[in-house]
């Protein structure tokens, strides 16, 4: 449009173009051509003739439907509802009374803890333990001396390995974690699904005697680029490397090889890495990032009343800007996602030496609850190393399935579980050690009953702070763990 006397020509917004072309659509009719511009008359402002913002905007709100008309009335009833539960708040020392109490527990008791050894079980199951690099060099000898000979025999080249199978596996309920039975299988050059296999797992041996011999550290990604042509995908170096580990006998760091780093930690800790002192509280927002070699940390000290376990990054960048452990002295890890080794290795260090319970704080869906047992149960694939990465008696703080009404989670911040989240779910009721901890199957059991999910961040619907400042305090006032 041509602007009046003494105006400009003033652009129609993204917001104009979008309504002129759902009003268009509406009409059934072809797309309007929309005016270069509009009229800017002086002295005020001038209006487009295809205008007709007010029509358009009721169209769109008749086009909310009904379901979403009731989450946004809902949204201000659960707003209330999280004021309510935030007046249940007593005074810091009240919320931190029954955990005080668990660690002056823990403190005291000198029990020392189960082993396969004290259950007489240690013939039946195979776990590796930490080894010296010079043994570790003479068990890579024996394993080759011992195929040279099958090589001279006439047997072929080939190594007995620890079978790892899904069968191979069993939960051991008084240890409560999940361990490896001593069966092996053997393993052949001439077989010819297996050439590959014997063959990386060769490469890797020579790779990890090279390591021990010169006394450097490589990470799983060097050993993979160190022969691609071979490994041609770093999962099968992996792999491998766990057959190598177990056959061994070791643990992987005893073969002088660990993974990137990945976890991170931030809070009420102290503790020398390689001789310097780390102070966690002085890390920023950031965090401290956990070191893949645990046998280089030390010294651990504290003044914390627990150990917050989150699954998520993002829950413990919020954490750790809140500076919550300040308020609620405590050390927060995370393992963002799927747990690694080291994380692994050093949840279970904390606990071991500053005798901290462990809160585990996950998304409410069979993912949540999958990596919350790795941490306190152990892995399948790693289950011959169980002894050194699972830390026993950690408890469900939270986020799960009963919270989502308890503390009246909004409709549009809860999901609908997949056909996947639901056959996850139903597997791991099945598995022996849910079935040993009946108030994990059911509440694992109303998320599939509901069929409906949530994450961490879900609790965001009530303020970005509400997780640090109502949600974790409130449960932990309550004792509301499992």
């Amino acid at each position: 449009e041509k602007a009046g006397s003494g105006g400009g020509v003033e652009q129609p917004t993204e917001a104009e173009r979008e309504a002129v072309l759902l009003l268009s659509a509406s009409r059934g009719v072809g797309v309007l051509e929309m005016p270069a511009g509009r009229a800017k008359a002086k002295g005020g402002k001038g209006r487009s003739k295809v205008g007709a913002k007010k029509p358009i905007a009721k169209r769109r709100k008749a086009n909310v439907g009904k379901k979403k008309q009731r989450e946004v009335e809902d949204e201000g009833w659960d707003a209330k509802a999280g004021k309510e539960l935030a007046a249940r708040l007593g005074s810091d020392d009240d919320i931190l009374r029954h955990v005080r109490k668990i660690k002056e527990k823990l403190r005291l008791d000198d029990a020392k803890p189960k082993t396969l050894s004290s259950l007489n079980l240690a013939a039946k199951f195979r776990e590796v333990v930490d080894k010296d690099t010079r043994s570790v060099l003479t068990e890579i000898e024996r394993v080759i001396l011992d195929a040279a000979a099958s090589i001279l025999e006439g047997d072929g080249l080939g190594f007995h390995v620890p079978s790892r199978g899904a069968s191979n596996q069993h939960y051991v309920q008084e240890l409560d974690r999940i361990v490896l039975k001593d069966s092996k299988t053997q393993r052949s050059f001439g077989n010819r699904a297996e050439v590959r296999k014997v063959a990386i797992m060769s490469r890797l041996m020579q790779l990890v005697y090279e390591l021990c011999s010169k006394d450097i550290t490589a990470t799983k990604r060097d050993l993979f680029y160190s022969d691609v042509k071979l490994f041609k995908k770093q999962d099968e170096s992996d792999a491998a490397l766990e057959d190598v580990t177990c056959m061994l006998g070791c643990t992987r760091c005893s073969l002088h090889v660990v993974a990137s780093e990945k976890g991170l930690v931030v809070g009420r800790l102290r503790y020398r890495e390689a001789g310097d002192l780390i102070d966690c509280t002085r890390m920023g927002v950031g965090g401290k990032a956990i070191p893949s070699n645990i046998q280089k940390c030390t010294d651990f000290e504290s003044d914390a009343e627990f150990i917050l376990l989150v699954e998520k990054d993002a829950a413990f960048q919020r954490l750790a800007e809140d500076r919550f452990y300040n308020r609620f002295p405590c050390i927060i890890i995370t393992g963002k996602g799927q747990p690694d080794v080291a994380t692994r290795q050093f949840l279970r260090k904390m606990h071991q030496d500053l005798k901290l319970q462990v809160l585990a704080l996950v998304d409410a869906d069979p993912y949540g609850l999958n990596i919350m047992s790795v941490y306190t149960r152990g892995s399948k694939n790693m289950s011959f190393d169980s002894s050194n990465l699972t830390t026993p008696g950690i408890k469900w703080l939270g986020v799960r399935p009963s919270d989502l009404d308890r503390f009246k989670l909004p409709n549009q911040c809860r999901l609908d579980m997949t056909e996947h989240d639901k056959r996850m779910g139903e597997k791991l009721l099945k598995e022996d050690f849910m079935k040993a901890n009946p108030e994990w199957s059911k509440e694992l059991q109303i998320m599939l009953d509901t069929g409906e999910k949530a994450e961490i961040q879900a609790l965001s619907s009530f303020g970005f702070q509400y997780l640090t400042e109502v949600y974790l305090p409130l449960k932990l006032q309550e004792k509301d763990w499992i």
